[in-house]
């Protein structure tokens, strides 16, 4: 199995392209992930200069990759569901050079930009709770249903 769920901040903004054939988008970026070591622990690795988050490269493709580019950047966190696929070419030196990325199928936006990140928020936002209508009362009825009976207990007569 081959499967990849990443949560992390983006190291600089998304890279759009697309491809020549097709015409499909393909966005790229890095993610800092980060390790999850103790509070010590990240603070002596950081003290030796070693890393405390890894760095994977993420490929998306299509509608999402457009959507990464133009909601996206630098600093926001976001979650990756995906494979890892691993690659190899020969550089113009002739040594060969290996490459893993991260094929993302779907990427989510976990918090919203701020101002101050320059980012723009979508024009139709996600609905929310706030937007939707209250839930209309039940009329009280006298039945011997469990739930109304249940939904009669006095907090006080609860042993626990």
């Amino acid at each position: 199995m081959n499967k990849v769920i990443l949560i992390g901040r983006l190291t600089a903004d998304p890279e759009l392209r697309f491809s020549q054939g097709s015409n499909m988008a393909v966005a790229r970026f890095t993610v800092a992930v980060d390790k999850g070591y103790s509070r010590d622990k990240r603070d002596d690795l950081a003290k030796q200069g070693k890393p405390t988050a890894d760095f994977p490269r993420v490929v998306v493709f299509g509608r999402q990759a457009e959507n990464c580019a133009n909601y996206l950047s630098k600093g926001r966190m976001v979650a990756i569901e995906g494979s890892v696929q691993t690659g190899s070419y020969t550089n113009q030196e002739g040594r060969k050079i290996y490459t893993t990325e991260v094929l993302a199928n779907r990427v989510e936006f976990i918090e919203r930009a701020n101002a101050s990140q320059g980012a723009t928020q979508p024009s139709q936002p996600r609905p929310s709770f706030e937007n939707r209508p209250a839930p209309q009362a039940k009329p009280q009825t006298n039945s011997n249903d469990d739930f109304d009976s249940f939904s009669q207990i006095n907090d006080d007569e609860i042993p626990f």
